[in-house]
């Protein structure tokens, strides 16, 4: 067994042990010794140790843990808000078994910022929500305090905006990040029908688009369930909707955010992002073959027109279809400086008006229904609350 995978072995036998024993107790003090020694063993050869908990998955640093795989204590960590751990050296003893006790007293329902206080003297030690994405200290120990669920896309937005940073200055996408935005966004949706539609409102023009990636991710997962697709479809088309325009980090910022027309040339420009956003997802070492192609088809139009322009005539990924329809409603219903949003009933009819040439029929009517239902659902929460 690896360092690391003996060093999650040790902590779940602690967090055991502490339920059963008192502090001091020789049985408690001993599986804690063996867990810091574990530790010890692993920042020895790697100062700086990352570990995120994505359901049944544990990743460490970039790598899955094949031998973690269904790790118990994985869930409950889960349950209790803890997607990611992260530790640095040196790490004392001491500092050690806080962590430890604050893990044991989240499991068991202690609120967060109690969780946190005895934590907040100690740097070398971070845990938290994995949806907060930033790298200091203080990122994860904020994740805490807000761990319980909230759906204002703030922490999913950041998220988004850290992917998009390290795929334009590092050329590295981030999985275990993507992978947790779609979760997260999936627990949002599940909240109720009218989930959909808050999470629509929520959009700023200088934050366009990551809000506009997550609202289409969320959109392809409503209307792959209405569809009648299985679980695995879903996430996939959650994150072929979350990365559709990830090439866009290879368009000049100057083009990106004009706000007045495009010249021929710009268009040209923007118009390249399909092809980049492809490229960039066929060069990972992960199975994204289903985002690389709906990410070079999405602005194909159902009758072959849109771009990139096709060499030969062929139909598109029915994903493609179903990003598509969702993508065109989210940018018609968003602000933007050259126009106001449009309400959602004529995003629907302008839609309507062209199924059967831009738009799959099928796809276009159930997402029509899912859209009306979640609007009526979300009407009849606001008359409730007012």
């Amino acid at each position: 067994m690896s360092h690391a995978g003996a060093l999650l072995l040790s902590i779940g036998q602690s967090l055991s042990a502490m339920q059963l024993y008192a502090p001091g107790h020789p049985a408690r003090e001993r599986v804690v010794d063996t867990a810091y020694d574990r530790l010890a063993e692993l920042l020895a050869t790697e100062p700086e140790v990352r570990f995120s908990l994505l359901g049944r998955e544990i990743v460490h640093g970039t790598d899955i843990l094949g031998e973690m795989e269904g790790w118990p204590w994985t869930a409950r960590l889960n349950q209790a808000g803890i997607e990611r751990i992260e530790m640095s050296a040196p790490v004392g003893r001491e500092e050690f078994t806080d962590f430890l006790v604050n893990l044991s007293e989240r499991i068991n329902g202690v609120p967060a910022d109690t969780a946190l206080a005895r934590q907040q003297n100690r740097p070398n030690i971070r845990f938290g929500a994995i949806r907060i994405a930033g790298t200091h200290a203080g990122d994860l120990a904020q994740a805490i305090t807000t761990a319980t669920m909230s759906f204002s896309l703030r922490d999913e937005s950041a998220t988004i905006q850290f992917v998009h940073r390290e795929v334009a200055e590092n050329n590295r996408l981030p999985m275990v990040e993507v992978e947790a935005v779609v979760r997260s966004l999936s627990v949002a949706m599940h909240q109720g029908s009218g989930m959909l539609l808050p999470l629509l409102e929520l959009k700023e023009y200088d934050q366009y688009t990551t809000t506009h990636s997550a609202n289409v991710s969320v959109l392809a997962m409503g209307l792959t369930e209405a569809m009648g697709l299985g679980s695995g479809e879903v996430r996939a088309f959650g994150i072929a909707g979350l990365l559709h325009d990830l090439g866009k980090v290879r368009i000049p910022v100057e083009v990106l955010n004009k706000v007045g027309p495009y010249t021929d040339q710009e268009r040209k420009v923007m118009q390249q992002h399909p092809v980049e956003g492809a490229r960039l997802l066929l060069a990972r070492q992960q199975e994204l073959d289903l985002a690389a192609v709906v990410a070079y088809e999405h602005h194909i139009l159902l009758n072959g027109g849109g771009y990139p322009a096709l060499h030969y005539a062929r139909g598109c990924h029915p994903a493609s279809h179903i990003v598509h329809v969702c993508d065109v409603y989210d940018a018609l219903c968003t602000n933007r400086p050259y126009r106001d949003a449009w309400e959602g009933e004529a995003a629907l009819a302008y839609m309507e008006e062209r199924s059967g040439t831009e738009f799959e029929p099928e796809a276009l009517r159930v997402f029509g229904t899912m859209v009306r239902a979640a609007s009526r659902q979300y009407i009849a929460m606001d008359k409730l609350d007012g």
